[in-house]
């Protein structure tokens, strides 16, 4: 049985590890530190249909087994083109930051959701960044391998232009394209799915 080993590893990486493995094997052991991992990994089985165990081994050591019933679908493959179209979504992000409360944290918490991101089995169409969270395309940002990665399996990366006028980062934009406000509405009335962090 293969093992994925989250010792020390903050969610959502336990899951996202055990979900990559579970496209490969029928059965997989993630061995994690915190009750919220195995919960987290317990809603993920659920979802997929899939059976899971735990055990408490200590209270700082889990050991969580997810099988896939026989005839089970591989996570995230599927034959109907038009539930690929429905999942069809975009991102928006209007600030450096997640959420409302402690600056450094919602930066953290952004910067996770971002990588997060690109572990999804469903990519966004697009993503379009507009006032504070122009900062997140330029040279200087924690997140741009994430977004060049994103880029480079098709998803479509948008920074508004007076926005980046506005904070002095024109020049520095190092992933995606300057766009303006009417592409960004039209984006937005257009879409499927937004999603916002």
């Amino acid at each position: 049985m293969f093992t994925v080993d989250a010792l020390g590893k903050a969610c959502p990486l336990p899951v996202i590890e055990t979900h990559k493995a579970l496209k490969e094997h029928d059965a997989v052991t993630t061995v994690v530190d915190n009750k919220v991992a195995t919960e987290n990994l317990k809603k993920m089985a659920g979802q997929l249909g899939y059976t899971y165990t735990m055990k408490e081994d200590t209270p700082e050591h889990f050991t969580v087994v997810i099988t896939k019933p026989e005839g089970a679908a591989d996570p995230g493959k599927t034959e109907d083109i038009e539930v690929v179209k429905s999942n069809e979504y975009i991102v928006v992000v209007n600030s450096p930051m997640m959420g409302v409360g402690d600056e450094k944290f919602g930066k953290s918490l952004l910067k996770t959701f971002l990588y997060t991101l690109t572990e999804q089995d469903v990519l966004p169409k697009q993503i379009v960044f507009y006032n504070g969270g122009v900062s997140l395309v330029t040279e200087a940002s924690e997140s741009l391998e994430d977004l060049k990665k994103l880029a480079s399996q098709g998803v479509e990366i948008y920074a508004c232009g007076a926005c980046l006028n506005f904070y002095g980062l024109t020049e520095k934009v190092a992933v995606g394209e300057i766009t303006n406000m009417y592409r960004i509405i039209e984006i937005m009335r257009t879409a499927n799915r937004i999603v916002r962090p």
